[in-house]
């Protein structure tokens, strides 16, 4: 133990001999792997935060907006409207493709107040299935059921924002909204589900669908008295829309007297293939972002052997003079193989410092503050690889150079100047 000590000792005196040369040594591998983690952590951020916009909307949800018909395909004059109904919603909840379907009326014109406050909130008249096909957290209270269906309640469902606006600063259960000139009672509200300027579904009143058809109808000519403006559903097969929709294609093209084929007729948003789509994007740039930094990390290395090299080079006669006095090969191989392994894992411990420290202040910074982007984080995987490549690194820089090292013969680098 003493002997391993002393070793030690040996290469910190031959660390602090060459100050420079051991920092900027040091600070080629910190460098190489603090890019490897911020890159790839800045990239992670953005699949996480993109992950979390799609979230807030729903889990493998594809909504139907009411669309036009082309006369042919591919052609964009002519186009005849058309509106989606209840018996589409119905028709749909029938198919073994889909395992949720939920029907949506809404309309923004509407204008709501209550004694302490106002707003203009997007009005929606929906089925008390929305919180089971989309994503609506319940902070007080309850949503709507299937007897305010049937019995036409007029009662109300607040989202956070318009609760904020209508009731501020006071319990909203249970008091009473003006929707147009025609009174609501409050049965619950939601809780945030919005991040950043995206507060879309954080600014809406839920009110039963027959209700919102009785009082708040889609206006318009030729419009079918059970006109709605979107159904939304959840494929069977998690993640995967292919077949729930050709089913769905064929319901509503059936329905509307138009070739289901045709896909300019459709108007979707589709969670799913939006989930592909990022995925797909972001493995691309965690691959791209990676290899940067481990091109950085590896040239560091490069430098740290060099480095090693010329320290052999440099310390021949005392590597003479120690050979001479008695020291084995194994003594100074172990003196250069942990100078190596040293220089190699503090500037390791020193850029994964850095890199948790700069994405501790962006996370402090930018939470919440870019819709679609989380701050940087360290990926699991990245660390390991930067681990493992610091691991090699510090073998090959110590090992090789201390292997010259050792094979010197006392003579001839006691001859050397």
């Amino acid at each position: 133990m003493r002997s391993f000590f002393d070793t030690l000792g040996q290469v910190f005196r031959a660390i602090m001999a060459n100050k420079l040369r051991s920092f900027l040594t040091m600070f080629g591998i910190a460098w190489g792997v603090f890019s490897l983690l911020v890159l790839v952590g800045l990239g992670a951020g953005f699949r996480e935060g993109q992950h979390k916009q799609m979230a807030q909307f729903g889990v493998d949800v594809v909504m139907v907006l009411n669309g036009t018909i082309p006369a042919l395909a591919n052609q964009h004059t002519g186009m005849r409207p058309y509106e989606l109904t209840l018996r589409d919603e119905a028709d749909i909840r029938s198919l073994p493709e889909i395992r949720g379907v939920t029907a949506e009326l809404a309309r923004s014109d509407p204008y709501e107040v209550s004694q302490w406050g106002s707003t203009s909130a997007h009005l929606s008249g929906c089925q008390p299935n929305y919180t089971i096909v989309r994503w609506l957290p319940i902070a007080s209270g309850r949503f709507l059921d299937d007897q305010d269906i049937r019995e036409s309640r007029r009662v109300a469902f607040i989202a956070s924002k318009s609760a904020a606006l209508l009731f501020p600063g006071r319990p909203a259960l249970g008091e009473t909204i003006i929707v147009n000139d025609v009174a609501f009672t409050v049965i619950g509200t939601g809780k945030p589900i919005g991040r950043g300027n995206n507060t879309w579904d954080d600014e809406k009143i839920f009110i039963p669908i027959t209700t919102m058809l009785e009082l708040f109808p889609l206006k318009g000519d030729n419009i079918p008295r059970d006109a709605i403006t979107s159904i939304q559903y959840n494929p069977t097969i998690k993640n995967d829309n292919i077949a729930a929709g050709i089913a769905v294609h064929g319901v509503i093209g059936r329905n509307h007297g138009f070739d289901p084929s045709l896909l300019d007729a459709f108007n979707e948003f589709d969670t799913i293939t939006e989930s592909h789509l990022i995925g797909t994007i972001f493995t691309a740039m965690d691959v791209f972002l990676g290899s940067v930094g481990v091109v950085t990390l590896g040239l560091g290395a490069i430098g740290i052997i060099n480095i090693m090299l010329v320290s052999v080079s440099e310390r021949t006669r005392e590597i003479g003079v120690m050979k001479a006095v008695g020291a084995t090969r194994r003594a100074i191989l172990a003196q250069f193989f942990w100078e190596g392994l040293l220089l190699t894992g503090l500037s390791g411990l020193i850029g994964v410092l850095a890199s948790e420290a700069i994405m501790a202040v962006l996370q402090a910074l930018l939470t919440d503050k870019i819709p679609g982007f989380d701050p940087p984080r360290i990926v699991p995987w990245t660390a390991a690889l930067a681990l493992g490549s610091l691991t090699l690194c510090g073998v090959a820089a110590g090992l090789y150079p201390a292997s010259k090292a050792a094979q010197m013969d006392p003579i001839e680098a006691l001859r050397r100047e």
